[in-house]
């Protein structure tokens, strides 16, 4: 996103900015809450969720390094419209509200980032509306894992552990149909687990998905 800011641009916003480290389950920023900054994920993984006034919560996105959010409360002035919330130990940077405005007043090509970084997003809430839909369950938890999972050496890893419960709150199901899903999942090859909570998916499970 900053990639395009000239020598001066980049000091001017150091001056501007502050990087911090967060520990495991910090909330970052809460929903509803003033916006004063944008943060740039430099390394570890954060949830986006919404909660409702019973207290259920949803997972919107799982964001991993080079993600950044904030960014919609800065241009609309409105509150926070979810919360992020660190998955592990995280580091970030974060740019104050003026900083921010004045980078995207100076430099077109911020401006596209970001735009794009929204684009992105609401493609994503596209295919998850489609997704909760449009496919059963299993459906459900085969587009989760594929959307976690990674080509390595020609096989569909997912390397980073997805407990039940966090793919249950991406997927409005419950914690126990999910463990009973992947547990069918597992029983019939669709995915092989590994070690350190790791998962292999097998080609077959993209027929859940269409």
């Amino acid at each position: 996103m900053l990639s395009s800011l000239n020598e001066q641009q980049l000091e001017t916003l150091a001056a501007a900015s502050a990087r911090r480290n967060f520990p495991k389950g910090r909330t970052i920023v809460a929903e509803g809450e003033p916006s004063q900054s944008l943060y740039i994920l430099l390394s570890g993984r954060a949830k986006v969720q919404r909660s409702d006034s019973e207290g259920k919560e949803v997972i919107l996105a799982v964001l991993g390094s080079g993600d950044f959010f904030g960014e919609m409360s800065l241009i609309d002035d409105a509150p926070r419209s979810a919360s992020v919330i660190t998955l592990e130990s995280c580091d970030f940077m974060s740019i104050n509200k003026d900083s921010f405005k004045a980078i995207l007043m100076q430099n077109s090509e911020v401006s596209l980032a970001i735009m794009r970084g929204l684009v992105k997003r609401l493609r994503e809430a596209d295919k998850k509306i489609e997704t909760l839909a449009l496919l059963d369950v299993y459906g459900r938890v085969a587009r989760v894992l594929l959307d976690f999972s990674e080509n390595v050496d020609g096989e569909r890893i997912v390397k980073n552990k997805l407990p039940r419960q966090e793919i249950a709150k991406m997927i409005g199901a419950s914690r126990e149909m999910v463990s009973r899903v992947m547990k069918g999942l597992e029983i019939d090859g669709y995915i092989v687990p590994l070690p350190e909570g790791r998962l292999m998916l097998r080609e077959k499970i993209s027929s859940y998905i269409g």
